[in-house]
């Protein structure tokens, strides 16, 4: 019989793929008792993951933020690799504070004019670049057919807010500005990304109404952060234990937020503002994820000031997982849902 521990070893040395691409009752077996909060239970391929974390040394959260950050580089590394595309490009653009970075991400077989999405990376406004979310930028372009844009703003505690917002805002005007010359179409660029990502891409989508400017014609938020005003229900159900916990949102609040900011700026919390006219959306919260309440209480905020939205609860999975792309079959599958949703958002 395969012990749990056979497991963890097998995934540490490269085997992982073969490990999760074992028959589901196999899996269940070697994942354990069945973990059901709320009537939803943890997809079995996301317990042997999060028994790998225990297991696999301390949590980012829990060391310096310089060493939590090689940390989470390592997780990036395991969940996603290299996945195929047609070409990556890198350039600089100038910003508020600086330059900052673009990625550029082309699929195969793509000539011509194309949508994209801008995406934005996330991470607690203290963690994440371009290469955390490489992967997921990589399966988006391909399984889309879009150009990605990925962004690589400044992080706190080195630049606490609104450095982030400024360097998404600054990047997005650059983007939409030189479309044309990057081989997209201008009337066809969707913004979207993943936790505190989406909580800044759904910022910009606001932010582009209340400006002025040429808004996104989608949005693809992938279980945002939208509230820094209040800590919803689920924030305490899933506050340990579910990859992202209580402690890693306390200690990225206190390094984003260093003074006596107003915690409902609208730079902060898309919640406490009226998403009137903003680009439909789809967003997708996970069932076993802290942010989750936030996440679908925009949900019906947006709903109700008119706006097009399409949501889907992936009821059995952990936050995070997107970064998963190459791990596992639950994972992938849901990371392809938000690609077909992307290809609808901008056809």
């Amino acid at each position: 019989m395969v012990s749990l521990s056979s497991v963890l070893g097998g995934v540490r040395s490269g085997a992982a793929q073969v490990v999760f691409s074992l028959p589901a009752p196999v899996l269940r077996r070697l994942a354990g008792k069945p973990v059901v909060i709320d009537g939803r239970t943890l997809d079995p391929e996301m317990q042997l993951i999060l028994a790998l974390q225990k297991v696999e040394g301390p949590a980012a959260e829990t060391l310096p933020i310089s060493k939590g950050r090689r940390v989470i580089a390592s997780q990036s590394a395991l969940g996603g690799g290299k996945q195929p595309i047609g070409a990556v490009t890198d350039r600089t653009i100038d910003g508020p504070a600086g330059s900052i970075g673009l990625r550029f991400y082309t699929p195969r077989g793509l000539h011509g004019r194309s949508p994209a999405l801008f995406f934005i990376h996330g991470g607690g406004w203290i963690y994440g670049d371009l290469d955390s979310h490489d992967a997921l930028c990589r399966v988006l372009a391909e399984e889309a057919q879009v150009r990605v844009v990925s962004v690589d703003y400044r992080l706190a505690p080195e630049a606490p807010f609104p450095a982030a917002f400024d360097d998404v805002w600054a990047a997005w005007t650059w983007v939409v500005e030189h479309a044309t010359g990057l081989g997209i179409d201008p009337e066809r660029i969707a913004v979207g990304g993943d936790s505190a990502g989406g909580n800044l891409s759904a910022v910009i989508a606001q932010e582009a109404v209340r400006t002025g400017t040429a808004p996104p014609v989608f949005q693809l938020l992938i279980y945002p952060a939208t509230d820094f005003v209040e800590e919803a229900p689920s924030r305490l159900t899933y506050a340990k234990g579910f990859f992202l916990t209580k402690q890693f949102m306390d200690l990225a609040r206190e390094n984003y937020l260093v003074g006596d900011e107003d915690t409902a700026d609208r730079r902060l919390s898309p919640l406490r503002h009226d998403p009137t006219g903003v680009a439909p959306a789809f967003v997708v919260t996970a069932g076993f994820d802290p942010l989750l309440d936030e996440g679908e209480a925009y949900v019906e905020a947006m709903r109700a000031a008119g706006v097009k939205v399409e949501h889907v609860r992936e009821d059995g999975l952990i936050h995070g997982y997107a970064n998963m792309v190459g791990l596992g079959t639950s994972a992938p599958r849901a990371v392809r849902r938000l690609a077909a949703a992307l290809q609808r958002g901008v056809s």
